[in-house]
């Protein structure tokens, strides 16, 4: 598992330019992985709301300082593809996240590329993105999240148990409900991690 996580990290990208692959991507109409008209459309309507977000993301103060005080360096790896509608809504905030503190060393890898490492990380048996995995400097995991918030993931449960499988009109739902959270519980959920990984001294 080290030798794995260790080699994908040598071929992982920084958010600045998972970006410039994001609008490399829509200038020549293409995507990541095995194309197809969806794939590539959701590609373009991605990248529009990414680039919103990064100007408009912001992390509550009360955050910012439980993220400048995390007790240790920590690699936040990221399995992600630019047509993943939770990807777009959710890598501008962990990228915000990152940006509050020197301790925090934000990477992103491609799902369809890095295919062994995705099957360490599964979820429920699917290779569900965005997969956040968090690495201390002896490239050992210390925590893993995703690919959505609690409250995300139960409205996704929710709709399946009704209706058997998500249509177009969840992923509008799916939307709305993410303009509306505007990234409160995947910062929230974040923090919680990060307590947890960095619990307070006791005082004697």
């Amino acid at each position: 598992m080290k030798e794995l996580l260790e080699n994908s990290l040598q071929s992982s990208m920084t958010y600045t330019d998972y970006n410039l692959l994001f609008k490399q991507l829509v200038a020549k109409v293409r995507t990541t992985g095995e194309p197809s008209e969806e794939k590539i459309k959701y590609t373009k309507l991605n990248l529009s709301r990414s680039k919103r977000l990064d100007k408009t993301a912001t992390i509550a103060e009360t955050f910012q300082s439980q993220f400048k005080n995390i007790c240790e360096k920590q690699t936040w790896l990221v399995i992600t593809e630019p047509w993943c509608g939770d990807a777009a809504q959710t890598l501008p905030f962990l990228n915000k996240i990152a940006e509050t503190s020197d301790y925090i060393d934000l990477k992103i890898v491609l799902r369809d590329e890095h295919p062994k490492l995705m099957d360490q990380f599964l979820t429920n048996g699917s290779k569900s993105i965005p997969k956040l995995i968090i690495l201390n400097n002896q490239y050992e995991v210390l925590e893993q999240w995703g690919p959505r918030s609690q409250a995300a993931t139960k409205l996704v449960t929710d709709y399946k148990t009704e209706h058997g499988q998500l249509d177009d009109t969840f992923k509008t739902q799916l939307q709305l409900w993410y303009n509306k959270d505007k990234g409160a519980s995947i910062v929230k959920e974040m923090a919680e991690v990060s307590k947890k990984l960095c619990p307070e001294e006791e005082t004697i």
